[in-house]
């Protein structure tokens, strides 16, 4: 039986995006230096505005797995871009046939960019997009969250966890992109100690770059 990572429109969608991804990596690579200077989370947000930055084609599969195999009733993304690790996540709540996937975004182009996706996949059903700032639009997600993924910027994973925590659910899973990087130390220290209630694993999931994957395991 066919997945919805299998329909038609969702593989074209992910092939299209992930060779436009492929096209900006020179780039990106030319403007590195204008990127690692000090910015404001809005200046940030508009240096990348025309960049994707997605999780791998592995990694988009390990999502839509996890998302499968726990089956949770909201799933909430920090960091949306174009709508690559989305799209993933809501096949899986699809295929689970209940649930939603919130997710936040503050580039406005790219905002737009995502919606006429997820149109365009039949995905838009399932997701419900935050604009602005995260910290400010996540404070009124009510209910229980069974899963989160972090893949925004990196000095703002621990922030929001720790808005998020009084609303994950025993058991959740919360994974974080790019552990390697080198300003994600606030945030492995939280999930690795098991005084705070997780149990958190790491693994490369591209060279040079890893996935941090922790279940909360106490309220």
């Amino acid at each position: 039986m066919a997945t919805t990572l299998q329909d038609p429109r969702v593989e074209s969608v992910l092939d299209r995006m992930y060779t436009e991804t492929q096209n900006q990596m020179s780039l990106l690579r030319e403007r590195h230096g204008q990127l690692e200077r000090p910015m404001t989370t809005a200046e940030r947000t508009e240096a990348m505005s025309e960049f994707y930055i997605p999780v791998t084609p592995d990694a988009g599969r390990l999502l839509y797995a996890l998302v499968r195999a726990t089956r949770p009733t909201t799933v909430v993304e920090f960091g949306m871009s174009f709508g690559i690790s989305a799209i993933h996540l809501a096949a899986a709540v699809r295929d689970n046939g209940a649930g939603r996937v919130v997710t936040t975004e503050l580039s406005a182009s790219k905002i737009a960019a995502a919606k006429k996706t997820f149109a365009e996949t039949g995905l838009d059903d399932v997701i419900t997009i935050l604009e602005g700032d995260a910290l400010t639009t996540l404070e009124d997600q009510t209910g229980p969250v069974e899963f989160v993924l972090l893949d925004g910027w990196k000095d703002l994973y621990l922030p929001v966890l720790k808005l998020l925590e009084p609303r994950l659910a025993t058991g959740a899973l919360v994974v974080a992109d790019n552990a390697s990087a080198p300003d994600m130390a606030p945030y492995l220290d939280r999930v690795r100690d098991p005084a705070n209630g997780y149990t958190s694993f790491n693994f490369l999931v591209r060279e040079n770059d890893s996935m941090e994957v922790s279940c909360r395991t106490n309220d």
